[in-house]
């Protein structure tokens, strides 16, 4: 059994809005799903620091770090009616954008092993200038842009029910960063339409695959291994981040997919083997808002990754909606990736 080094729990105690779905329980339930594995010295904690400014500006503006910076002294405010700062929230969201950078060095010491991110506030929405859908800094970013400059290939696989708008904002031009989503559509933030596939140099590395609500998990795997798997192979990425929000869980309340903890088991072994060897596989918590779903979730996914022999709670779905929207999806990719080159 191959062990987590792990991160977390951040934000467990901190960044607290009033009634917000966006919780401390979360990470607590995420822990509880680890600890559910029984893993005993084969679950390794890492020490984090947090983010530099080095490390921050790589992916955000100086004016965004700045704001988030001022607001927290302040006090804290509402960016949007959903994404919250408090006084403690600059101080935290520099630890959770610290964790991913952690995690990967010591993977790269040990040369094997799952990284696993339990850490809030989430990142995924946070676009180069702007906090938004409760994220104030793109953590998986954070690392993506770190290991690409250390001239590493690097994939980032989203399977958040909401599409990941930040993180194809941050490497929308980027050809060392492909970012692959599974999320509902339509839903916010409205981004991710399978036409969305990067531009300039990075052309071809934004791969969206767009879903109706009440897709099932047979829907989501065969748009990974039959349009997402093709693309992966080619890019041959060094590292495989995996933004791995739980709320596509059909117990969760902010959104329509159906999945079980099963699927996400089944999607974790899937993009696990992108990943090019040991040591080189990192997932963050994003979203996912029953404490229920998030703990059974994060058990099966890791479970499955380490070998645990974990059985999930339930077993992977199928005969849902959204097979035929993949084709209609691989379509429009085409198409947008063939006006591109000659545009």
């Amino acid at each position: 059994m191959s062990a987590v080094v792990l991160a977390g729990p951040i934000g467990h105690g901190a960044h607290v809005g009033e009634e917000h779905p966006e919780r401390p329980d979360r990470v607590v339930a995420a822990m509880e799903g680890l600890g559910d594995l029984d893993l005993d010295t084969d679950l390794v904690g890492v020490e984090v620091a947090p983010a530099t400014d080095g490390d921050l500006l790589r992916v955000h503006s100086r004016a965004h770090l700045d704001h988030l910076e001022r607001l927290a002294s302040a006090g804290g405010g509402h960016i949007d009616p959903d994404t919250f700062v408090t006084g403690d929230s600059w101080d935290t969201a520099r630890m959770a954008a610290g964790a991913g950078l952690a995690v990967a060095a010591e993977l790269g010491r040990r040369g094997d092993g799952l990284g696993v991110v339990v850490a809030r506030p989430p990142g995924h929405h946070a676009t180069r200038r702007q906090a938004m859908g409760f994220c104030l800094v793109n953590n998986v970013a954070v690392l993506a842009a770190s290991l690409a400059e250390t001239g590493a290939r690097v994939l980032v696989t989203d399977w958040d029910v909401h599409h990941g708008n930040g993180t194809q904002d941050i490497f929308w031009e980027d050809p060392r960063v492909l970012y692959v989503s599974t999320h509902e559509w339509p839903l916010y933030p409205g981004t991710g339409a399978a036409d969305e596939v990067g531009a300039g140099a990075g052309l071809g590395t934004t791969v969206n695959l767009p879903v109706p609500a009440g897709a099932t998990g047979d829907v989501l795997r065969r748009g990974l291994e039959e349009i997402a798997a093709p693309v992966v192979e080619a890019f041959a990425p060094d590292w495989v981040l995996v933004s791995a929000g739980f709320d596509a869980h059909r117990a969760d309340p902010l959104a329509g997919l159906v999945l079980s903890d099963g699927d996400f088991a089944e999607l974790a072994s899937l993009v696990g083997g992108w990943a090019p060897g040991p040591g080189r596989l990192v997932l963050f918590l994003e979203g996912g808002y029953h404490l229920g779903a998030v703990r059974a979730s994060m058990a099966a996914s890791a479970g499955r990754l380490v070998g645990a022999g974990y059985r999930p709670v339930a077993p992977p779905t199928s005969g849902g909606r959204g097979l035929g929207h993949l084709d209609a999806a691989a379509r429009r990719r085409a198409r947008a990736l063939e006006e591109g080159r000659w545009g």
